[in-house]
């Protein structure tokens, strides 16, 4: 096996989507700004995955409502530029012309100074939005020893999901013979009957392979897109890629566990992930020190748990939940549910199945059930919401799979109590 000095790779992480299918949670922030599992950012995960791999050269290619992204960054990620430690963020620059980033290609072309001044050996083009834990360094040992001119990181998905996703045709040494960007019709692995081989939209290039593809694509009109333009032309021109079997990533610390990734581009899968994480054996294991998931620390005191009243039920408790640092549970329950920073629940409040992010605060005796609470919104005492999805869709955004969302800046009113009839 070649050893490939860390120093020598260049990664850029795609963080400029707009997110669309995620609205209302997109509609203040770039996707991968998207808080999740509590204390972190979406972007996080990518970023502990190279830094924990020891890829510690990152530029993070912006683009969309990307205020609250490269606060994130510039306040989280501090590495020592000294020794050519860092994680910049990067603006969209418009250097190719007046015009925004035109696909995932196109957002690497505008920015290809960057490579230019860092001289990689490789680069490694990652996407900004996904949740899942992997060491980079099987997959970089992968394209060195079999001098491929990219390696794309590849999961085993279910048939019924794989016209989400590129698929790729592998032959029995995992070099790619085919690839179909959202096939109606995808095919099906050979000894693994009811799954397709999925792109993750993680890349390794060799840089002048990389940098002689995005000018050629540049001067066509096309989607300007890696799954849609670049992987094609380069297969059909007979460049050597090579598929890294994700499944068989190993963690350190965890090596019994079960990979993980997740894509959470909808509603209803950001939930999912989210519900992942209080199980009894999480299937991502935020908990394993050998392989931490950093993100920034704000300095809140610890989380509160206060009334033990039985007598009125008036006892604050949460199970099978994380609750994060300044949350207060005044008397409040709490089940199958994550908690961000500063949430208060008061008495008699019970919350099921809910994500409340930052500075959410619960009224008496208010009921929740499959919620996402965005930051800093108020709800009332005595309101239920997540019951009754047709009466909630004339407030909310409720998803297909009747997920409410409760975005940003939402102002409740206390129901009106209900009045006695008149004799």
């Amino acid at each position: 096996m070649r050893i490939l000095e860390h120093r020598d790779v260049l990664s850029l992480v795609l963080a400029g989507g707009m997110g669309e299918r995620l609205f209302p949670l997109t509609r203040d922030r770039a996707k991968p700004a998207v808080p999740f599992g509590g204390r972190y950012r979406i972007v996080d995960f990518v970023l502990n995955n190279l830094i924990n791999s020891g890829l510690t050269k990152i530029k993070v290619l912006t683009q969309f409502k990307s205020n609250s992204l490269i606060e994130h960054i510039i306040r989280t990620w501090r590495l020592t530029f000294d020794i050519g430690q860092f994680v910049d963020p990067v603006p969209a620059q418009m250097r190719r012309g007046p015009h925004w980033f035109r696909g995932t290609a196109d957002a690497v072309y505008q920015n290809l100074d960057l490579i230019f001044d860092e001289e990689p050996a490789r680069v490694c083009v990652f996407g900004g939005d996904h949740i899942y834990m992997m060491d980079v360094n099987p997959m970089l040992a992968l394209h060195e020893d079999r001098d491929f001119d990219l390696t794309i990181a590849a999961i085993p998905v279910p048939l019924s999901e794989a016209s989400r996703f590129g698929i790729l045709e592998v032959d029995s040494e995992n070099r790619v013979i085919g690839f179909s960007e959202k096939p109606r019709e995808p095919k099906e692995m050979p000894g693994l009957p009811g799954f397709a081989f999925a792109s993750m939209g993680n890349y390794v290039f060799q840089p002048k392979v990389l940098i002689e593809a995005l000018e050629r694509d540049a001067l066509q009109d096309t989607s300007h897109d890696f799954g849609k333009t670049i992987i094609p032309t380069l297969l059909a021109g007979g460049a050597r890629i090579g598929a890294y079997d994700f499944s068989e990533n190993p963690i350190v610390g965890s090596e019994e566990e079960v990979t993980y990734w997740r894509d959470v581009g909808t509603i209803d899968s950001y939930w999912e992930a989210s519900m992942d994480l209080i199980a009894v054996t999480p299937p991502l294991n935020l908990y394993n020190a050998k392989w931490p998931i950093k993100s920034v620390a704000p300095q809140l005191p610890p989380a509160k748990f206060v009334f033990a009243d039985s007598a009125s039920n008036r006892i604050g408790v949460a199970t099978d939940s994380m609750v994060s640092s300044g949350c207060i549970i005044s008397g409040g329950t709490i089940h199958r549910s994550i908690l961000s920073s500063r949430v208060r629940v008061n008495s008699f409040a019970h919350i099921e199945e809910c994500v409340l992010m930052d500075g959410v605060e619960v009224g008496r005796y208010a009921r929740l059930k499959r919620v996402i609470v965005d930051k800093g919104v108020k709800i009332p005492a005595r309101v239920e919401i997540g019951f009754e999805p047709d009466e909630d869709r004339r407030r909310f955004h409720v998803s297909e799979g009747g997920v409410t969302v409760i975005p940003k800046g939402t102002v409740l009113e206390e129901p009106s109590p209900v009045k006695s009839p008149s004799r």
